[in-house]
């Protein structure tokens, strides 16, 4: 799931695995990196543009900000696809949007949902407990074509190549708190290997708004933030993933399983004929 493989970046992160001893980080040459990353991508396949979910948090914020530095901001096409979602999210996308100066589109996903909706019920007589889970992950799957739905629109109308980019971070991606199909279909992935803390120091560099950058994460389905989601912290995800050995146990054994429970999300089993 690593979004960038580039040495430099390797050598930046081990260098973060020591930061709790003091070591001094250079968040601007990873800034950088990530930027040429894109660049550099887009430039060897020649492709134009960048399609991307616009939450009104700070994972899109941030690779907003990137694909504006790498591409310049009239290649970049921002969608805000609300599902009777908070207004204060929409808020937020639209304030991204103005600060980089980059493309809006919006594309209301709620009369889908509930036409979808419709016709499953006519499949049998759920509850709302039966369907909680569902309802919640049908959302970014919807999202997910939305925004290929676009990427190739705007590639047919413009005669130039747009691809969808994902704003997963690591700390998300290690304990699968992600839509299989959905926010993990992507094309690029330009910060799939930072930590949460990573990519707050990442959206300093680049000068990400304070109020979204901050922002309390949630997303924006459940109507619980992040972390009450998942029961543990970022901080504590990251503790895990860099070795701290003072991580209280419990919670160490609460990330692991859920690491090892969500390896279905990574790796799809594939019957090999030739196989003994």
């Amino acid at each position: 799931m690593n979004a960038y493989q580039g040495e430099d970046v390797v050598t930046i992160n081990k260098n973060f695995q020591n930061s709790k001893l003091g070591n001094i980080i250079s968040y601007e040459k990873l800034t950088d990196n990530i930027i040429k990353f894109v660049r550099d991508y887009y430039e060897e396949n020649n492709i134009y543009g960048a399609v991307l979910g616009i939450s009104g948090g700070k994972d899109s914020a941030v690779v907003a900000a990137i694909l504006c530095k790498a591409l310049g901001s009239e290649r970049i096409v921002g969608l805000t696809m609300p599902c009777y979602s908070k207004e204060e999210d929409m808020r937020d996308a639209r304030k991204i949007s103005e600060y980089y100066g980059f493309r809006l589109l919006n594309i209301d996903l709620s009369d889908i949902f509930d036409d979808f909706k419709r016709e499953i019920n006519l499949l049998g007589n759920y509850s709302l407990e039966d369907t909680k889970n569902s309802d919640i992950n049908i959302k970014p799957r919807m999202r997910m074509m939305s925004s290929y739905y676009m990427a190739q629109l705007l590639s047919k109308v413009e005669d130039r190549t747009y691809l969808v980019v994902g704003t997963s971070n690591k700390s998300e991606l290690y304990v699968g708190y992600f839509t299989k199909g959905g926010d993990s279909v992507h094309d690029i992935a330009p910060i799939g290997d930072l930590l949460v803390s990573e990519v707050i120091k990442v959206g300093e560099v680049l000068g990400v708004p304070k109020e979204v950058l901050y922002k309390t994460p949630s997303d924006g389905l459940s109507g619980m933030s992040d972390e009450d989601k998942m029961g543990v912290s970022y901080d504590d995800i990251e503790r895990y993933i860099l070795k701290d050995d003072t991580l209280d146990k419990e919670i160490a054994l609460k990330i692991e399983k859920m690491h090892n429970n969500s390896r279905h999300k990574f790796i799809i089993p594939m019957y090999e004929k030739d196989r003994v």
